[in-house]
């Protein structure tokens, strides 16, 4: 499934993971450069630098193509326009979007192109389910119930980690390895496997930032 999602904030960033863990083609818009550049260069997530508002942006990103369309900026009037435009002018078959004040709720329906509303409260698992349409592919992150974070990092020929098993990494508390994708495939890892250059992780956390997560494996 190809989905766009509109800015990447915190909950921009969690669905954009997310979605992308759930191998879904996943492009994230925003126009905050350093925003953009924090996500750029990872193959799970590709990267537009730019304002959705904009329709050139829209359809530089492939709106177009998208099967899902997410607004998920911090700002409902943005968002407002960035469904209308996912709707009207580019087609997307579902326009998924963030209210912030409830008191715009009556504004978020079908006149703006929106498919569903989802208050910026919505936990993110609901919001996948939502967006998708498709609940099973994203089982693991039913965690997310619990206040659990999936957070995505990758080893390099330069990281400590590369060439030691994953029980000798010391990892935050409430932290735990999900999925290694290898060579395209995810596994289920044993605590003795050996991590290398190219590896992708996928790790689950109630309480690390992404910043200490990345940093164990540095």
């Amino acid at each position: 499934m190809r989905i766009l999602v509109a800015g990447a904030g915190h909950l921009g960033a969690q669905i954009a993971r997310a979605l992308a863990a759930a191998r879904n083609d996943v492009v994230l818009v925003d126009r905050d450069g350093d925003r953009a550049a924090e996500f750029a260069g990872r193959p799970a997530v590709g990267v537009v630098e730019g304002d959705a508002c904009e329709p050139a942006v829209l359809e530089r990103a492939g709106a177009f193509t998208a099967d899902v369309l997410i607004a998920a900026t911090d700002r409902d009037e943005d968002n407002l326009v960035i469904g209308l435009l996912a709707k009207r002018r580019f087609a997307v078959p579902r326009v998924v979007a963030r209210v912030n004040d409830t008191d715009n709720t009556w504004l978020f329906d079908a006149r703006w192109g929106v498919d569903a509303a989802i208050p910026a409260t919505t936990p993110l698992i609901s919001l996948v389910e939502e967006a998708t349409g498709a609940a099973d592919t994203v089982a693991l992150l039913r965690l997310s119930r619990a206040g659990v974070d999936v957070i995505e990092t990758a080893i390099t020929a330069h990281s400590r980690a590369a060439g030691r098993a994953l029980a000798d990494i010391e990892l935050p508390p409430g932290t735990v390895v999900a999925t290694v994708v290898r060579d395209g495939r995810p596994t289920v890892p044993a605590p003795q496997m050996p991590l290398r250059p190219g590896d992708e992780l996928l790790v689950v956390s109630h309480s690390a930032t992404e910043e200490e997560i990345r940093a164990a494996f540095r």
